[in-house]
């Protein structure tokens, strides 16, 4: 065995066994209801389709008695059913959350999550393609989402059986949940739930996928202000806390916030904040209008912890988003100091860190973007808040025009925006949504010097002691 050769014989016997036959048995259909009703029980899924449409079903364990609702175990989704059953075979991949143990068994269920997926981004997954999946309660105050992944084989191939079977063995418990989807002889979708020989406490079962409506918000909005837009510093910190066993770099940034005065005020001089998509000229045009304006030069993250960058955007959103925010309060305390001397222009602030955010984390099209006024959108009241925030805008062509000649190595988000337009417009929405302050939007395809006049215009505007 090429992937894991410990398992040898006795994991080529079960794989072979684990693989289903062409229709479930009645009577193991019913063994199932009995044994494992509540690995159904209030699990909703969500799946992103590969149109970046979003379909949400329910696994059934009960097969008419109770008083099943057969009207809706008849029901079908045919795009569900055109993925979930194309030819080849396809997996589920569910990572559980750990109960009772607040942000930290987010963060260990974020590394794991983080891990399956550099996993599965190798060899012999490469031939497979992989679409984000999440687990939630229909009722968002009863438990917390869990994060996986649809894992498609074209192929079928033992191979990736095998190689999938070495991932559960290889993690510690609580392991991921791992299931198979198939039709019966009447095309109604199923989903059997795999088991590990000699682990307690292992159970699989074969339950009914039925298709469900969609929720009126995306089932991660709720989740938002404690996962990635952190409304306030001592939810940011409570996730580092948590982090300094594994990331030594994390105590380093808390004792930096904690050198922070307290209760900081902004000097007479006026804060401004320039904000944009990475190549709309943002930081060019900062760097101009901070001239002309005889102002303080502030870049986001502060230098102070852009050092540890590297560190932290390689780790999972909750502890990535947990450190440029962190960051935004380490620089809010220079900038309380600087505004007392001179104006302050700031490349990027608070706006950008939830703006990426939120794209990122809400699957799915815009519209399943958390609606306008929304709390998630509203400054954070224990952040020093700017006079003022401008959006630089240009279209795709041009950006992708200015990316190409600059001639540098590109960022994960400038590739992501790039061959994304979905999450590229998800940014721009975001961007738009936010309020106290809102942004002001500025056409940025013009020449330099264009944009650059109309954004001193609109600054001595709204800022009359410029």
């Amino acid at each position: 065995m090429a992937y894991f050769p410990r398992l040898g014989n006795y994991m080529l016997r079960f794989l072979e066994r684990m693989r289903p036959s062409s229709q479930v048995p009645a009577v193991r259909r019913q063994a199932a209801a009995v044994n494992a009703p509540d690995l159904a029980r209030d699990r909703f899924f969500l799946l992103e389709l590969p149109d970046a449409g979003l379909a949400h079903f329910t696994l059934c364990g009960d097969y008419g008695e109770g008083g099943t609702d057969w009207s809706a175990l008849a029901a079908r989704d045919p795009r569900l059913e055109a993925f979930l059953l194309a030819p080849g075979r396809t997996y589920s991949l569910c990572v559980p959350a750990v109960p009772g143990s607040g942000y930290r068994g987010r963060i260990l269920a974020a590394r794991l999550h983080q891990h399956l997926l550099q996993q599965l981004s190798r060899d012999p997954f490469r031939q497979c393609e992989l679409r984000r999946l999440l687990c939630y309660s229909p009722d968002s105050r009863s438990g917390i989402t869990e994060k996986g992944f649809i894992l498609w084989d074209p192929h079928d191939c033992l191979e990736i059986q095998r190689a999938l079977q070495g991932l559960l063995f290889a993690c510690e418990t609580p392991r991921p949940q791992m299931g198979m989807f198939k039709a019966d002889h009447s095309g109604l979708l199923w989903q059997r739930l795999w088991e590990l020989p000699g682990v307690v406490g292992d159970k699989g079962g074969t339950f009914r996928v039925v298709p469900t409506e969609e929720p009126p918000l995306h089932p991660l909005v709720p989740e938002l202000p404690i996962t990635v837009v952190f409304p306030n510093l001592e939810e940011t910190r409570k996730v580092f806390e948590e982090c300094i066993p594994f990331i030594p770099e994390a105590k380093e940034i808390l004792n930096l916030v904690d050198k922070c005065p307290k209760n900081l005020q902004k000097g007479r001089f006026p804060v401004i904040v320039i904000e944009g998509l990475d190549a709309t000229g943002k930081t060019t045009v900062t760097e101009k209008v901070s001239k002309a304006l005889r102002a303080v030069f502030l870049k986001s993250p502060p230098p102070c912890v852009s050092q540890w960058r590297k560190i932290f955007d390689d780790e999972p959103t909750i502890i990535r988003r947990a450190y440029y925010s962190l960051g935004n309060y380490i620089m809010a305390s220079e900038i309380a100091k600087q505004s007392t001397q001179a104006p302050v222009i700031i490349d990027r602030y608070w706006h950008s860190t939830a703006a990426y955010a939120i794209a990122t984390e809400i699957s799915g099209l815009p519209h399943h973007l958390p609606p306008a006024h929304h709390s998630v959108y509203q400054w954070p009241q224990d952040l020093l808040r700017p006079d003022i925030v401008l959006l630089l805008t240009v279209n795709p062509e041009e950006r992708i025009h200015r990316i190409l000649g600059r001639g540098m190595h590109k960022t994960k988000e400038e590739i992501e925006l790039e061959n994304n337009e979905l999450f590229r417009e998800k940014v721009e929405i975001s961007y738009q949504r936010m309020e106290n302050p809102s942004c002001h939007t500025v056409d940025a395809n013009p020449n330099r010097k264009v944009v650059i006049a109309t954004v001193l215009n609109i600054i001595r505007k709204h800022c009359a002691s410029l």
